[in-house]
């Protein structure tokens, strides 16, 4: 019977002593048992020179709690389902430990650390063993072997749906009498599984997708304001097509990886292993087809998820544009109401002028009023005339500065409606 014991802290506490160049230190155990309550025992008072020595403290046996660390059970445990060669219900939800598993099945503990439910993200894998087929991928965690199939429950999961269609296909692939031997038609169903959710999962952000890049298609005038909901959701849906895409990557590269292994591929008939007739290591080209369909499914997805994002950084620097020209549209009005308001202030100059208490000689004159009135709205207007030309010769330099970066701009991108549309005003 395995022993278990307390342990034992040395917690050291300065003490005060008579002599005073004598200072001394008492070390106390504290013995931390599953109970509240803490054993507090002096063992012994070192002087601060034994102190700066190296040495050992001896504690006997006999001072040792048994039973004093808890052990977790349920973290040495799995929660799976089996199946049998006819897709029957052997075992559900039933609970074994990890050491059990691994004796019973030819497996190491490291084999089942990817299997551990508690764990938050798990890269996908495909583990191939003497006598088993181990499946890590998103939702679904099995043990495939020559006539037996483990189901390992993923606790918090949100695909119960896609886990409820998947046992039911395996069951109905394994009863059906296919030329297929039992553990490739486990794997089949799996991977069938994988990639329809895969497949429904895009088609779900791909309609919100293309309705958003269209709706952001119609923009027809630069100083059309961008909805504030439409970049809220360029954003979300980014983040969720970078995942998706991570996801189906990770699958791709875990097919992947086993082709690229001959061993692998050979080893994972169990049929023909358990009947005394092993494969050679150049022998696997029915597994090798049916992983290699799979692969390019999952590729299509990655590829069709990777077309997806690219428009969307396209849309999103496109309208990074439209929001500048707008910004300059704001800048350019602020610089024209300036200019205006330059001009009202030089004919007001002329009013404080001649608004002042002081004898300026034009009052007796019929036709001063008119005059001057006359000659202040023309040096306004003067004034006026004058900063619209110098801004109009600024723009003008501004603009043929950057005519070859525009026209490589809208070569480059001369197919999207937004651009075409943006380069004509």
């Amino acid at each position: 019977m395995q022993r278990l014991y307390s342990i034992i802290k040395l917690v050291p506490r300065r003490i005060t002593t008579t002599q005073p160049n004598i200072t001394c230190f008492q070390y106390t155990r504290r013995s931390i048992t599953t109970t509240t309550t803490q054993q507090r025992d002096t063992l012994f008072i070192l002087p601060r020179q034994h102190l700066q020595q190296k040495r050992y403290v001896h504690v006997h046996e006999s001072t040792l709690v048994p039973h004093a660390l808890p052990t977790k059970s349920s973290d040495l445990k799995l929660r799976c389902t089996e199946f049998d060669d006819t897709g029957t219900v052997c075992v559900t939800a039933g609970e074994f430990r990890k050491a059990d598993l691994c004796q019973r099945h030819s497996l190491l503990p490291r084999d089942l650390r990817g299997i551990d439910s508690q764990s938050t993200y798990q890269k996908p894998a495909i583990l191939v063993r003497s006598e088993a087929i181990l499946v890590n991928m998103t939702y679904l965690k099995a043990l495939v072997k020559s006539d037996l199939v483990v189901l390992f429950d993923t606790f918090g999961s949100s695909d119960s749906y896609n886990q409820s269609i998947f046992i039911y296909d395996l069951q109905e692939r394994l009863r059906s009498h296919h030329e297929l031997p039992f553990e490739f038609r486990a794997i089949e169903a799996i991977l069938v599984s994988i990639t329809s959710s895969l497949q429904s999962e895009l088609e779900v952000l791909e309609t919100p997708v293309i309705k958003l890049l269209s709706d952001l298609e119609d923009i027809a005038d630069v100083e059309e304001s961008v909805k504030q909901s439409h970049l809220r959701d360029l954003l979300q849906y980014s983040k969720k097509l970078a995942k998706f895409e991570k996801d189906a990557l990770s699958i791709h590269d875990a097919i992947d990886d086993l082709l690229d292994h001959d061993e692998d591929l050979a080893a994972m008939y169990l049929t023909a292993k358990k009947a005394g007739k092993p494969r050679a290591s150049s022998d696997h080209e029915e597994v090798e087809l049916l992983l290699e369909a799979y692969l390019k499914q999952t590729e299509e997805i990655a590829s069709k998820a990777s077309s997806l994002i690219s428009d969307m950084r396209s849309t999103e620097e496109i309208v990074q544009i439209i929001l500048d020209v707008s910004r300059n549209s704001l800048m350019w009005f602020d610089i024209r109401l300036s200019i205006i308001t330059l001009s009202a202030s030089i004919v007001s100059v002329y009013g404080a002028v001649f608004g002042m208490n002081l004898k300026n000689y034009f009052e007796d004159d019929p036709f001063a009023f008119g005059a001057m009135t006359g000659v202040a709205v023309l040096t306004g207007l003067g004034a006026y005339i004058v900063s619209l030309r110098k801004l109009k010769t600024l723009a003008q330099i501004k603009k043929t500065s950057t005519n070859a970066n525009d026209a490589s701009t809208s070569g480059s991108n001369s197919r999207h409606p937004i651009l075409r549309r943006l380069f004509k005003l």
